[in-house]
């Protein structure tokens, strides 16, 4: 183990890490990055890493640039900053709420900005239970969401989110958040069940969930198209067809968490278009600013503003919102990185390059450690097992993933190790075939002396 320097015992003694073992980060310190430039961050003692996960699956044009500092160094030095409250406005905020219902899914009528992807999801719960209470319906409230989903991480979108360490010791999830299943079919399809027949299981306990709780309590039913966190789950097909089926019969909204999936991560703009969903609200963040600065933004229909005009003619005004909601700088942004997107066909891109990922993320199912590989676009994922056929894990306490991301940061990459010893990658969109080639070169060096140590200390 390195000696801690200075820096890292500074860190230790005065920060939190989010999703971080705190125990065990006394004792190893931290990963100090200290400048970026395209694929690649360098840390504080000079090494440079592939951004295999580009930062938290957000940094879509990748680091240094120019176009995105100077786009925010131009609006700090003309408006730097001002609110939406109480009907002021700026133009960058205007701007960028026309384009984003020119180019989100469904038939957006407004857009509501928010800092971050929880905040988002957090609003569209309260959006949601305003509309019900402006439509005489105030007894359908209940959000339906999924196990392994994620959502974010305040109290409201913590409970929607589907994984046991959101909630644990949080007295989480709350009430009123019901969970269905997670689509995952390597991992939870019963013995010799196809993909069709999964999916129709999952739908009919979905029908028998909603009527079981009554439908006329449940307001919505939320879902990212490629479930992230949870471990960079892709639903088979037919999935969003057969559910969005079920929730038209029962007045249920559908509600996309496009924070990761958003921006051309699945090789469409939104991972709505790629895999069939039609929402009634939508959520974004994440690559909406390439992650340079904090943003996120809800879309709403029309029949939500329409009742959102009734309670602010009965209450006198919308009560919601916050101090950053359409910060000039970060809108200014935002409207940069979709000009890039459009000029530079970044979608055009990852079309290109996607197969290269793919054909190199399929190979590794033929390692030892590896029980299943999945992608879509340039998002995936591996599986670790300790068995392929019964397909077996080790022990979580072994902590397999993590060693793998131990590992291959010491190769020169990062990459994120989700729970079920699960090895995410989803690098920046603006990476090359070649540096795609070098990301995997590093990986399965890091799975090869993974598969070493486990036999060694896990036999």
């Amino acid at each position: 183990m390195q000696e801690l320097s200075n820096l890292d015992v500074r860190d230790i003694e005065t920060l939190i890490h989010p999703y971080t073992n705190l125990a065990a980060h006394r004792e190893t310190g931290p990963l100090v990055i200290e400048r970026g430039e395209g694929v690649y961050v360098y840390d504080n003692r000079g090494k440079r890493y592939i951004e295999g996960l580009a930062g938290l699956w957000c940094t879509a044009l990748g680091y240094g640039n120019e176009e995105l500092v100077e786009a925010a160094r131009e609006q700090l030095a003309g408006l730097s900053f001002t609110h939406l409250f109480a009907g002021k406005s700026h133009e960058p905020a205007i701007a960028l709420a026309e384009k984003l219902k020119e180019i989100m899914p469904g038939e957006p009528s407004k857009v509501l900005y928010t800092s971050s992807g929880s905040e988002a999801n957090d609003t569209q719960l309260k959006l949601v239970w305003y509309y019900n209470n402006a439509r005489g319906k105030p007894q359908k409230k209940k959000i339906i969401s999924r196990l392994r989903a994620y959502h974010g991480v305040t109290i409201a979108t913590a409970s929607l989110t589907g994984l046991e360490a959101c909630h644990s010791d949080f007295d989480l999830p709350m009430a009123r958040i019901l969970h269905a299943d997670c689509p995952h079919h390597y991992r939870y399809a019963e013995p010799g069940e196809s993909e069709a027949a999964f999916v129709d299981r999952l739908v009919a306990n979905l029908e028998a969930l909603i009527e079981r709780e009554n439908p006329d309590t449940i307001a919505a039913f939320i879902a990212e198209p490629v479930m992230g966190a949870g471990g960079v789950i892709i639903p088979p097909e037919g999935y969003f067809e057969k559910v969005q089926a079920v929730l038209a019969r029962h007045d249920i909204m559908m509600i996309a968490d496009e924070v990761i999936c958003g921006f051309g991560r699945t090789g469409n703009m939104f991972g709505s278009e790629t895999f069939g969903i039609r929402p009634h609200a939508v959520s974004v963040a994440k690559a909406l600013t390439s992650a340079y600065v904090p943003l996120g933004a809800v879309t709403l229909g029309e029949d939500v503003y329409q009742a959102m005009l009734d309670e602010s003619r009965k209450i006198g005004v919308f009560g919601h919102g916050y101090t950053y909601t359409g910060h000039p700088v970060a809108c200014a942004v935002a409207l940069k990185v979709l000009e890039i997107f459009e000029r530079d066909d970044i979608l055009g891109h990852v079309r290109e390059v996607a197969p290269v990922f793919e054909t190199r993320l399929k190979a590794l199912a033929s390692h030892p450690l590896v029980g299943h590989t999945r992608s879509r676009g340039l998002i995936g994922a591996l599986e670790l097992v300790k068995d392929k056929e019964s397909k077996a894990q080790y022990d979580p306490r072994a902590g397999l993933g993590a060693k793998v991301a131990q590992l291959a940061q010491d190769e020169g990459l990062i990459v994120r190790n989700l729970m079920g010893d699960i090895v995410a990658l989803c690098p920046p969109l603006i990476i090359s075939g070649a540096e795609i080639n070098a990301l995997f070169d590093m990986l399965e060096r890091a799975l090869d002396r993974a598969h070493d140590w486990a036999r060694r200390e896990l036999s």
